[in-house]
């Protein structure tokens, strides 16, 4: 069941393996309706379902984990599994810092066989704030299962449209270091 859930989830993607190292592959797939790639992340990490969520929750520490995060913080709680929160990239000179608001639900599946994550951008959200260019789209998607008691398998989606004027072959270039880098921080926190 859940194999044909992931594969039917994810069966539209062409994924070419760009990175693997530290146990922490990363691919890329061209798709139809964008010049932007998307990216598949795979790995299996130290920790458990509790832990990954309390990390999610802990938006205003996205900074010491997630690449290139500047700030990020909660708009809304809806339950404890489910907000939005405001988010801010820093990208280097001469292009402008990245800003997105996302829908964030976690479903923990009740006979505890695997939690799945998913984040939406809902740009118009709040208005946009000066100085910084809001992401158009934004979609990531978590399938997580425990393997053992004390590791997490994780296969991630991510697909963005950056707004603003970012040449897809930039963007495209370095697409592999951010979630490698950002997976690596996220097993050191886990581990604590």
């Amino acid at each position: 069941m859940c194999t044909a859930l992931v594969h039917s989830a994810f069966g539209q993607y062409n994924w070419k393996l760009s990175k693997d190292k530290d146990g922490i592959r990363v691919y890329q797939s061209g798709v139809a309706y964008s010049s932007y790639k998307s990216i598949k992340v795979e790995c299996i990490l130290e920790g458990n379902y509790d832990k990954l969520m309390a990390v999610l929750n802990n938006v205003s520490h996205q900074k010491d984990w997630v690449y290139n995060n500047k700030a990020a913080h909660i708009i809304s709680r809806v339950s404890p599994d489910e907000f939005y929160y405001y988010t801010e990239t820093l990208l280097p000179w001469p292009m402008s810092n990245r800003d997105a608001v996302v829908h964030l639900k976690m479903n923990k599946d009740s006979l505890n066989r695997f939690l799945k994550i998913e984040a939406v951008g809902v740009p118009d959200y709040i208005p946009e704030k000066s100085g910084k260019v809001r992401v158009t789209k934004s979609t990531v998607t978590w399938f997580v299962t425990m393997p053992t008691a004390k590791t997490i398998k994780i296969l991630y989606i991510f697909e963005v449209e950056p707004g603003g004027n970012l040449p897809a072959w930039v963007v495209n270039s370095f697409a592999d270091k951010g979630p490698y880098e950002t997976f690596k921080k996220l097993s050191d926190i886990l581990k604590r």
